[in-house]
């Protein structure tokens, strides 16, 4: 029996996300169509063996979110139960499993999935599975290549190439160490969690020592209960014959800011041509014309007659908002360099020397844009009603 667990983060997250994530929850955003981690639990489903899906996470259980879980425990119509479990605070990538340590080895898995909700990917998890099944280790990542440069914005592994140990792990290193990166995917077998409670007790014990010192906890310690599983578990493990990597050639992509997730819906309705044929629209008699990979909503209607002369690009249209005709609403894509097989997202940044970078545009729900005006590199705050032309601003 399998079980996986995806972790969703909180408000606290999903900043970059704004003013997108003041409408839904960052793991319900929609990329290629569906809400972010329905592309996590549509992998997590076809293993066989999988029994149990478990969010963690730190979102309030709201309208949105259980509405999701219900919608998706009807849609897939199997024997897998999609529960959410709350954080009672921010508990770091590692915390929140050993938290709910109790509810993962609930019915004895042979092991359990543990994915990031906020990656793009093709989840190679039945290949994890026989790679954890051939060799059984407590620890298995998913890793991927990028470029020298790229590579400092993750986590680094160096691993023996003939038995693809991880010898070393940085998280975002100052120099070079790697050009093998944390994909945010793994598979944990339940003795995984012994580490995470030899560092949940190591912590207790440290703050206890202060105060009975009269000290204050150090300033760069995490909250109580948090564990980091990169720099708390990996880097300390690494070497001593516990974590391994599988690496993958598929597609990743990490999903951090709205411009990020611009691509990743490009990379999965790629995907779709192989996984979800249905999903992608088609020509049809009396239809609108179809070039390239496109999603269009079932509650969408697009008349093959509409000409409203408008161009829309590299940008995201917020629920509800409209756009006049001859508007240009336009963004600058911040896409790996095609040339590059091993480029990734770069990590994006709106401000550099108190200048808004260009980035895509995103225009916040129920905005209206005007006739004839042009919204270039600008991020626009919902429910405003723009008069004129903007470049390279944030309309508050």
């Amino acid at each position: 029996m399998l079980k996986a667990v995806i972790l969703i983060g909180g408000p606290q997250k999903g900043t970059r996300f704004r003013p997108l994530s003041f409408e839904v929850p960052k793991p319900l955003f929609p990329v290629a169509g569906v809400p972010m981690i329905q592309h996590h639990i549509e992998a997590c489903v076809q293993v066989p063996g999988m029994q149990e899906i478990l969010l963690i996470g730190f979102y309030q259980p709201d309208e949105s979110l259980m509405q999701f879980l219900e919608a998706a425990q009807q849609e897939f119509n199997l024997p897998v139960r999609c529960l959410y479990l709350q954080e009672f605070a921010p508990l770091g990538t590692g915390g929140g499993l050993y938290h709910f340590r109790d509810q993962i080895l609930a019915g004895g898995p042979e092991a359990f999935f543990v994915l990031n909700a906020d990656v793009c990917s093709d989840f190679p998890l039945s290949a994890m599975l026989d790679v954890h099944r051939r060799h059984c280790h407590p620890f298995l990542l998913l890793g991927t290549r990028a470029n020298r440069t790229q590579s400092l914005n993750y986590g680094c592994i160096v691993e023996n190439p003939q038995t693809h140990e991880v010898l070393h792990y940085v998280e975002k290193p100052s120099t070079f160490i790697s050009d093998i990166i944390n994909c945010g995917i793994y598979l944990f077998s339940p003795e995984a969690l012994t580490p995470l409670r030899d560092v949940f007790q190591r912590n207790q014990q440290e703050r206890q020592l202060c105060l009975a010192l009269g000290e204050d906890s150090p300033s760069s310690w995490p909250g109580a209960g948090t564990i980091r599983l990169e720099q708390d578990v990996f880097s300390n493990l690494a070497g001593k014959g516990q974590i391994y990597v599988h690496i993958t050639e598929g597609i990743w992509s990490q999903i951090k800011s709205a411009g990020s997730a611009l691509y990743a819906s490009r990379l999965y309705l790629g995907q779709y041509q192989i996984t979800h044929p249905e999903r992608l629209a088609k020509h049809s008699p009396g239809g609108p014309r179809i070039r390239g990979n496109v999603y269009i909503h079932p509650t969408a209607k697009v008349a093959p007659s509409a000409v409203e002369h408008t161009c829309v690009l590299h940008s995201i249209v917020g629920w509800g908002s409209t756009v006049g005709r001859w508007a240009r609403v336009e963004g600058t894509p911040n896409d790996p360099n095609p040339n590059d097989p091993r480029a990734r997202m770069d990590s994006e940044s709106l401000f550099k020397d108190g200048k808004l970078l260009p980035a895509i545009t995103i225009l916040g729900c129920r905005v209206r844009i005007p006739a004839e005006v042009l919204i270039l590199n600008s991020i626009v705050l919902p429910h405003k009603e723009l008069s004129r032309s903007f470049t390279n601003q944030i309309i508050l």
